[in-house]
């Protein structure tokens, strides 16, 4: 079985309100020396295990459905069987 995961993030020069909120948060729970926060997201996909380019497959998901191209950039890892 073959598990990729991709990890979407915005470009950065694209301003994050959720990472500005975050980082907001912070000192009210004592932490004072974070300097930026992003936010993002994972998506992982389970391959069946008959398919033997996951990762390509997992490129172009991710360019035509998961990220917007305008203002996010995204990563394909393909997970070893140890981490399945």
């Amino acid at each position: 079985m073959a598990r990729v995961v991709v990890d979407v993030m915005l470009k950065s020069e694209i301003l994050d309100p959720q990472g500005e909120a975050v980082l907001g948060a912070l000192p009210r729970l004592g932490v004072n020396d974070v300097k930026s926060v992003r936010i993002g997201k994972r998506v992982e996909i389970e391959f069946d295990p008959s398919v033997t380019n996951a990762e390509e497959q997992s490129q172009i998901i991710a360019d035509q459905l998961l990220a917007n191209p305008v203002i996010e950039n995204f990563t394909v890892s393909v997970l070893s069987e140890d981490a399945v």
